[in-house]
């Protein structure tokens, strides 16, 4: 009989709790004005005092570098470019995959300009709104892999850089599809793709610009 009129009691009480709620109301907050309860919200790159110079946004931390990112060791000078081009090398293996998606990634961002042969006519130069756009068999610049690399990461001239629209492995795949405009407008060979035994002894599992350059130097 006590454990039915405990039940009923609970029940009675529970209900009215639930009936007597108004969402429009909550109810009172322990806490409710400190930061522990609910954080402040500062705006970005605003100014506030507790905060060291009065600067919201901070600095990294010194030697810090982004996620996934790997340092380039060459610089963005003459000799840099130079060095780049004569020791640096496509450390991703030449095969059908990286040579399509370099062509898909040229097309985007590069053929408008260089063109889709790579001869310097883009559409950007057939209506006139940029000219003197050289074509990739000129014997003046005489690109590598490296000089490829290194005008992408870091621009050249009237060229800007795409470091920031491309991953590495995306620069290195358009590097490969450069490369290989270069050779259809010479008049090379084809180049064949590497497969198997080829891929593994050499630098494309696990290889990186950064242990291409160090390796080239």
């Amino acid at each position: 009989m006590r454990s039915l009129f405990r039940i009923s009691f609970v029940l009675v009480i529970a209900l009215s709790t639930v009936s007597c709620m108004d969402k429009s109301k909550p109810n009172y907050r322990f806490m409710a004005d400190t930061d522990m309860y609910q954080s402040v919200a500062y705006e970005t790159y605003g100014e506030y005092e507790i905060f060291e110079n009065g600067q919201q946004a901070k600095l990294p931390a010194p030697g810090s570098i982004p996620r996934g990112w790997k340092p380039y060791e060459y610089e963005d000078t003459n000799e840099g470019r130079a060095a780049a081009k004569a020791e640096l090398t496509n450390p991703l293996p030449y095969t059908e995959e990286n040579l399509n998606q370099g062509k898909r990634v040229y097309t985007i961002y590069c053929a408008v300009c260089h063109g889709d042969k790579g001869d310097g006519q883009g559409i950007l130069v057939q209506r006139e709104k940029i000219l003197g756009i050289p074509s990739y068999d000129d014997v003046g610049r005489a690109i590598t892999e490296g000089s490829v690399y290194h005008v992408i990461y870091y621009g050249l001239n009237a060229m800007g850089s795409y470091a920031h629209q491309t991953t590495e492995e995306e620069r290195w795949q358009i590097t490969h599809y450069v490369m290989s405009l270069k050779d259809e407008l010479e008049g090379n060979p084809e180049r064949p793709f590497e497969t198997g035994d080829q891929i593994q002894g050499g630098t494309a599992n696990g290889g990186t610009t950064a242990d291409a350059s160090n390796n080239a130097r």
